[in-house]
């Protein structure tokens, strides 16, 4: 229990360790992402480092074996004429025992020495040992204990097997750390044969070698210093020139058709900087004539639309009355009086969407929001058009909630959007049920019309919203539709701040769904109820939200 709870305790301290590194790091997080500057002069700094530093250590570890191995040869040179003149000055002796031998030793020790002080990094050290003869004792030229210079291994090389050996120790003198270069070589006498060991510093050495990283270093950071520098500025120049293009696109698509890129030199920049101004001339003079023949479209759209009213409402009358006299006329007649009235009640509903657009168009719809259950709008929908599919042989199912969904809508909208749902759901049931769905959470509302009939075809979903645009324009109409519905009704959602999505397969039916925030204005995040609908596993298509279509009404 007690290494369960510690662990629980680590788990939940590195947590908020996390979490709190993730918050400090955020900015620079964030800065990384945004900066091209910043990656390149990091990368080029990261790079030069691991590169120069390389470098660097390669020099330093070649100019430290370079100095000692002259310092080796050097020595090997230096012992070989201490052997000879030691081997020289003893072999007089006969016997280990001599009384004049240890005098001699003491002697030859202070012909071979150098002069200088070795805490000094002047003076080497000479010693001669006989560990084969007891009788003689270690003689040294200085007063400096070798003990932790001449190891055991080197005096069983040089005193048992006869052998010349060095090795590079470090001994404390004189409150100093100094490196010596150890070298043991037997000299051969007449009794036998001694130690001589000859133990020359290394600081010089050591102060050349630390000179040179110091001066690698200095000098590699400088240049990894300079590098950066340099990246610095030749990012710079490219990235200004990038920066100011986009600037320039971001004015541009704000309406500043009139933004263009500074022009200076020759080069590749400058090419693309004068490629970006023509292309934006070209474009802000293609903006200008559509928006012109957009601007005489709706005008037309809607003097037209305004101009036929009056006419219309004087056939109107005149088919009102003959539609209602019909039963006194020859069958004919009176079938081609029921004929005008259709038409007449198709053609009007055709002005009022083209009115209705053109309303959009010029940005003069509003929002008359208000507290309203969406309840009694879905009855009230589904009541509409029950007469419609009982003629094509459709059921109507409702799946809404039993106490009241409240929303601040446009009920008038809402309802518009719900009646072209669900005529077109009936038209294209092919005689299966339809489903409406109402649901809602804390920040939406929603709301799915399905059908089983003829679906849409993969990407059609992209075109349901666009203007008087049919998936089978042959097929024989039920509802009179005028292919301005859904245009219709995407805008009314996009009024409201909401979505409507469509989703469809071939032979599967289709779904739509219209998303509603609770408040007006609000921001919409999610949906209450899943677009693609549940006895459907989802398809690879993603779904699409209703777009303005760019075409005006002709």
């Amino acid at each position: 229990m007690p290494i369960r709870r510690t662990l629980r305790v680590l788990r939940r301290y590195s947590r908020v360790l996390g979490r709190r590194f993730e918050h400090w790091s955020a900015p620079a997080r964030r800065q990384w992402r945004r900066s091209l500057q910043l990656r390149v002069v990091a990368l080029t700094l990261v790079a030069s480092s691991l590169l120069v530093g390389a470098f660097g250590f390669f020099v330093a570890q070649n100019s430290a074996r370079i100095l000692l191995n002259r310092a080796q040869d050097e020595v090997a040179s230096s012992m070989d004429n201490k052997v000879k003149y030691a081997s020289s000055q003893l072999s007089i002796f006969f016997q280990a025992r001599d009384r004049k031998l240890g005098p001699t030793i003491i002697t030859t020790v202070g012909s071979l020495a150098a002069d200088g002080d070795p805490a000094d990094s002047g003076g080497s050290i000479v010693a001669i040992r006989a560990d084969n003869f007891p009788d003689i004792d270690p003689v040294t030229s200085a007063k400096v204990n070798t003990d932790q210079l001449i190891t055991d291994d080197l005096r069983k090389a040089v005193a048992q097997d006869g052998k010349v050996a060095e090795q590079v120790r470090t001994a404390e003198i004189g409150g100093r750390t100094i490196k010596f270069l150890v070298y043991g070589s037997p000299v051969r006498t007449s009794f036998g044969h001694v130690e001589l060991y000859y133990l020359v510093p290394l600081t010089t050495e050591d102060s050349a070698a630390n000179q040179i990283r110091t001066t690698v270093l200095v000098t590699g950071l400088a240049l990894v210093i300079l590098l950066g520098v340099v990246a610095g500025l030749v990012t710079r120049l490219v990235v200004l020139p990038v920066r100011g293009a986009a600037r320039t696109a971001q004015r541009l698509s704000a309406g500043l058709l009139d933004q263009r890129m500074k022009v200076d030199g020759e080069d590749d920049l400058a090419l693309l900087a004068a490629s970006f101004n023509q292309m934006a001339a070209n474009l802000q003079r293609q903006i200008v004539r559509l928006e012109e023949m957009s601007r005489l479209q709706r005008r037309f759209t809607s003097d037209v639309s305004h101009e036929l009213r009056t006419p219309l409402t004087t056939v109107r009358m005149a088919a009102d009355l003959i539609f209602s006299e019909r039963e006194e006329f020859d069958p004919a007649v009176a079938r081609s009086a029921e004929l005008l009235q259709a038409e007449l009640d198709r053609f009007e509903s055709l002005l009022t969407d083209l009115l209705e657009i053109s309303r959009f168009d010029a940005g003069f719809a509003a929002l008359d929001a208000e507290h309203a259950d969406l309840v009694p709008i879905v009855q009230r929908v589904s009541d509409r058009l029950t007469g419609l599919a009982d003629r094509v042989g459709v059921t109507i199912e409702l799946n809404v909630p039993e106490t009241p969904v409240i929303a601040e809508v446009d009920p008038r909208r809402v309802e518009r959007v719900l009646r072209n749902l669900v005529g077109n759901a009936v038209e294209h049931g092919e005689g299966r049920p339809v489903q409406i769905t109402l649901a809602s959470d804390d920040g939406a509302v929603a709301m799915t019309v399905r059908d089983h009939g003829i679906g849409l075809k993969p990407g059609e979903e992209r075109l349901v919203f666009n203007r008087f645009w049919r998936a089978d324009p042959s097929r024989a109409r039920q509802t009179g539709g005028t292919g301005l519905g859904l245009s219709i009704s995407a805008e009314d959602a996009r009024l409201h701040g909401g979505w409507l999505e469509a989703w469809g397969a071939p032979g599967e039916g289709a779904q739509f769904r219209l998303t509603l925030p609770v408040r007006a204005g609000d921001r919409l995040l999610s949906a209450p109820l899943p677009l693609i609908p549940r006895d459907r596993e989802p398809v690879i298509e993603a779904p699409v939200l209703a777009e303005t279509d760019s075409a005006e009404v002709m």
